[in-house]
């Protein structure tokens, strides 16, 4: 009998490190792009079925162990789990939703604070690396949201069990990888939404609030102080929380520093790159080597593991120890520049579209069109 089950009932076995089989059946340019740690790629079309190459390859990978398939949608993965047990595998599962579903995987995380009044939780999209983050006072049961993804329940449901409200929702800039849900939440919940106030040159087409930079907000206990940082967009907020901590966004991660090409094109990709190494130098390295940074994503390799730590682990570093090991903040910034204009990475997959739904001027088709559009890791670092 064929099983199944969801992508999150998937990432619970791996992390209790359940032995399988994992095979992937989607074509190998899809796979290779964007896959499971430890997946076996076996491409499968149900329309000329299971032929000798498959068998073959199933026998050489499954060494006796439970047999999972998983495909882009569950499409061709269940056919093909379908096919094994026709062919005497007996303990076939296959992953409901594919890696559509497993894009949408979260894991929340604590993150320890010396003050019992402030609360930090940072919400990680294990599939594509973002990190998003609820942010409150234990004291006065109120929470600020930064950088919601899409699926806003996730956020809902964090603050909710932390016993906190949520009062108002923050982006740190418009990002170019993902569906933001920060307006949403924000309308559903009828709270304020925050912008930094250079977001008015990037026709932004929905209401929100304008961050000036320096601007503080306070909740109970808890005192969040909105940084102007350009350089990966022009309307860049970094949010420091009680001096101590530090929202990143997509300035500074903890193993690089986020592109700047995307909002200013090829042409003036140096415009973005200069804007980044003066935030850098003249806000962030200025601030106590005991900061803690807590950044807006983690690089994904294409295997789906965290390059910058652990998925369901904090990810997280300290100011003095980034500088000491980027070697990127070592430099002076003609090299700086030159380093983040050439060789750029590829883009994120759809980019200009997200970006046209994020600042309102298109909107997604669909759920399954939403889903499609960001399917597969970030793109965002240099």
């Amino acid at each position: 009998m064929v099983d199944q089950i969801t992508a999150n009932e998937l990432a619970d076995r791996l992390d209790a490190g359940e032995s399988m089989t994992l095979i992937d059946t989607r074509p190998e340019d899809s796979f290779e792009a964007w896959h499971l740690h430890g997946a076996e790629n076996v491409p499968f079309d149900p329309r000329e079925g299971v032929g000798d190459e498959h068998r073959d390859r199933v026998r050489e990978i499954a060494d006796e162990e439970p047999l999972v398939t998983i495909c882009g949608k569950g499409l061709t993965s269940t056919p093909f789990a379908f096919e094994l047990e026709a062919q005497g595998y007996d303990d076939v599962t296959v992953v409901k939703g594919g890696m559509e579903d497993w894009s949408k995987v979260y894991d929340v995380v604590p993150i320890a604070t010396n003050d019992k009044e402030l609360v930090i939780r940072q919400i990680q999209r294990r599939g594509k690396g973002c990190l998003g983050y609820v942010v409150g006072s234990a004291e006065s049961r109120e929470a600020v949201v930064v950088d919601a993804t899409r699926q806003i329940d996730v956020f809902e449901v964090v603050a909710e069990e932390a016993g906190l409200l949520i009062s108002c929702v923050f982006d740190t800039h418009i990002h170019a990888d993902h569906i933001s849900g920060g307006s949403r939440l924000a309308e559903i919940l009828d709270v304020p939404y925050y912008l930094g106030e250079a977001a008015s040159k990037r026709d932004v087409e929905y209401d929100y609030e304008p961050l000036e930079d320096g601007i503080v907000i306070e909740l109970d206990g808890v005192e969040i102080t909105a940084l102007h940082s350009p350089g990966h967009t022009t309307e860049m907020m970094n949010y420091r929380i009680d001096g101590e901590y530090l929202l990143t966004g997509d300035t500074l991660f903890v193993d690089s520093v986020g592109r700047t090409e995307l909002p200013f094109g090829e042409r003036d990709a140096s415009t973005g790159a200069a804007l980044l190494y003066d935030t850098l130098h003249g806000t962030i390295l200025d601030l106590p080597d005991d900061t803690r940074i807590l950044p807006g994503h983690v690089s994904v390799t294409s295997d789906g593991r965290y390059e910058g730590g652990e998925s369901g682990e904090p990810v997280q570093a300290r100011l003095d120890d980034l500088h000491d090991d980027l070697d990127l903040l070592q430099l002076d910034e003609e090299p700086f520049v030159t380093r983040l204009t050439e060789n750029v990475p590829e883009k994120p997959p759809n980019y200009e579209t997200v970006i046209a739904i994020n600042t309102g001027s298109e909107s997604p088709e669909s759920e399954e069109a939403a889903t499609e559009l960001e399917v597969g890791p970030n793109n965002c670092a240099a």
